[in-house]
């Protein structure tokens, strides 16, 4: 059984609120984490999700084992960018959920980093061996996997420091008004679970956008966005709080059929970080995917788009 230990640091915080936060979970998670008896305080068992915690009291967490998943048939390959004997980079599908949960019954990335016999940390369990951190199931792009521990250790580490961070690509339904920055609090949607929100009392996010192309009639543009947080469905939170959607989001207001763009037009296109071993600085590109590219070719030239999606070009603009 897995434990992981948090120390409070506010006086009067609610437990089931103090869970929540530390371990970026659903409020309903934590509530079934207490009533199981797998939550202590001070080292005695705690079944009340409002008690009440005071400054320095530890808080004790101990996580059952996962249930065993079934073998899974794999019938997919994924391009890898980079790899060695520390880490591996590779270009995520649409689609494809990165590690394994009750809810998910297809085949994972992490099923097949499994069954390639690739060697993979287990920093963060049997479930999320390798996953120093994810994208979500229809976002596309460049991740990164880290196949010991002391690899694991150091892209966590960098990840906190972010010298290890991504530049993303998104088609947007509406031009920014100018390059600019989103520094609002992001928590879980009051009025809908599947969503997350701008709120008041959220995790600390910020996100900085630079347009790239605007088409001619002026209501497609094609952005780069750079996270300086690592919160759920930042990107599309912080665009929703500005009125922009990303093509093919639905779920945060963009207004659209399933069956003419089916994914949400989001892709991971660089990734950059320090090797853990080297220390050399390294940057790696994504290439687009075809269904993004279509959407692309329809708004805007082969010329512009090639001389636009320079990772270095895009890079620049952010360090400007």
């Amino acid at each position: 059984m897995q434990t992981k230990r948090f120390i409070c640091q506010n006086q009067g915080v609610r437990l089931d609120h103090f869970l929540t936060a530390e371990l970026n979970v659903s409020r309903n998670s934590v509530t079934e984490l207490i009533k199981s008896a797998l939550v202590s305080v001070n080292d005695i068992t705690q079944i009340k999700a409002g008690l009440r915690l005071n400054a320095d009291d530890s808080v004790c967490v101990e996580f059952p084992e996962p249930k065993k998943r079934e073998t899974q048939e794999i019938d997919f390959d994924i391009p890898i960018i980079f790899e060695d004997d520390d880490i591996l980079i590779i270009n995520k599908p649409p689609h494809l959920t990165v590690h394994p949960a009750p809810s998910v019954k297809e085949p994972t990335l992490v099923d097949w980093l499994k069954a390639k016999n690739i060697s993979l940390s287990t920093l963060s369990g049997e479930e999320r061996n390798g996953i120093v951190h994810r994208i979500d199931k229809e976002t596309s792009g460049a991740l990164i996997v880290a196949k010991n521990n002391a690899a694991h250790t150091n892209l966590s580490k960098q990840l906190e420091s972010r010298t290890l961070g991504r530049y993303y690509l998104a088609l947007i339904d509406y031009p920014l008004k100018d390059d600019t920055i989103v520094d609002k609090p992001i928590g879980r949607n009051p009025k809908n679970r599947l969503k997350m929100a701008v709120v008041p009392n959220g995790r600390v996010a910020k996100s900085t956008f630079c347009s790239l192309l605007t088409n001619e009639d002026e209501n497609i543009e094609l952005i780069a966005a750079k996270l300086h947080t690592g919160r759920t469905h930042q990107i599309r939170v912080h665009l929703n709080a500005l009125g922009r959607h990303i093509l093919g989001d639905d779920l945060y207001g963009f207004k659209s059929q399933k069956d003419k763009i089916k994914r949400v037009m989001l892709h991971a296109y660089s990734l950059y970080l320090i090797h853990p071993k080297s220390g050399e600085n390294m940057i790696f590109t994504a290439p687009l995917y075809d269904d993004f590219k279509e959407q692309l070719f329809k708004f805007f030239t082969e010329e512009n788009i090639n001389e636009t999606l320079r990772a270095d070009t895009i890079s620049l603009r952010f360090n400007a």
